[in-house]
């Protein structure tokens, strides 16, 4: 059975593996741009899902830009929550599930050790807030709503740590990075692969189904900032590593504060959906290669 999806977004890391990965699942894809369908328009995205036929509803659009949000909290509200809940309503109505993808932000990172999905949320910035209300909104929409909540994303394309790490090793700049703060980071194309292996059962099971309500996935293992900065270093530039300095966050002041142990624990995924995580460090070297496969091409 071919699921048809509709995709909101087009650009970012996970819309663009969700897109190149569709390939390999009997899923066909319909994926809208921002110039197609306006994020801050709740009423016109809705519309979108009403006039387009489908039996799944991604949601892969968001306001991720963390610092920002302090001073855009209203427009970070509207993309990252009214419009998903407007969307999850019109899923609900025309029969289609939704997946919402969220954000281990939406924890203080004061517990200490790995925060389950029942775990009591408290976010400390605007973006944790706004995804935060996106979950609840998503849920309280459509009873078939899968929320994915991640951490740490990363890919060969885009904007994200990896890129940002490379990019100042090149400038010859000094690297100094946080070592106060954990988390699991995440590929980009692990994320996508799991919630299109999910497609199938998503656009058949009825509401009440495991599969929906709130699920964490991350690659396996936790890590500092800068010990995850020194694999990429290690991995990519081998001998030409730079040195890392590890900084506190008090060092580091940023308009949002961070969760200090932000790491989000996956037992469900593997109990629920008998799915495994691969290490980070492996999901690594999968991206590094592809950045130097774009750099020999790109000579």
């Amino acid at each position: 059975m071919t699921i048809r999806a509709l995709q909101f977004g087009t650009t970012g890391q996970l819309a663009l593996e969700l897109l190149a990965q569709a390939r390999d699942f009997d899923i066909e894809i319909v994926a809208l741009s921002r110039a197609e369908a306006d994020f801050t328009d709740p009423q016109a995205c809705a519309a979108r899902v009403a006039a387009t036929p489908c039996d799944l509803v991604v949601i892969a659009a968001a306001y991720t830009a963390v610092d920002q949000a302090e001073a855009e909290r209203d427009l970070a509200l509207r993309v990252n929550a009214s419009t998903p809940a407007a969307i999850a309503a019109a899923a609900q109505a025309k029969g289609a599930a939704v997946v919402y993808v969220s954000t281990d932000y939406v924890f203080d990172g004061a517990k200490g050790v790995a925060y389950a999905e029942a775990d009591p949320v408290s976010p400390v910035n605007a973006y944790g807030e706004t995804k935060l209300k996106g979950e609840q909104g998503v849920l309280a929409g459509a009873a078939r709503a899968f929320v994915v909540r991640t951490s740490w994303v990363v890919s060969s394309h885009g904007k994200n740590f990896i890129k940002t790490m490379l990019r100042l090793a090149g400038e010859g700049r000094a690297i100094r990075v946080v070592d106060d703060q954990f988390g699991r980071p995440t590929a980009a194309r692990d994320l996508a692969r799991f919630i299109l292996s999910q497609a199938e059962r998503l656009a058949a099971a009825p509401a009440g189904d495991p599969v929906f309500g709130i699920v964490h996935f991350a690659n396996a293992g936790a890590v500092s900032w800068k010990a995850f900065a020194e694999e990429i270093f290690a991995q990519a530039l081998g001998a030409d590593a730079p040195a890392v300095a590890g900084i506190p966050t008090a060092d580091y002041p940023t308009p949002a504060r961070r969760p200090l142990h932000g790491v989000l624990d996956t037992a469900k995924l593997q109990d629920t959906f008998g799915v495994t995580p691969r290490s980070w460090r492996d999901a690594l070297a999968e991206i590094v290669a592809e950045l130097k496969l774009q750099q020999r091409s790109a000579a």
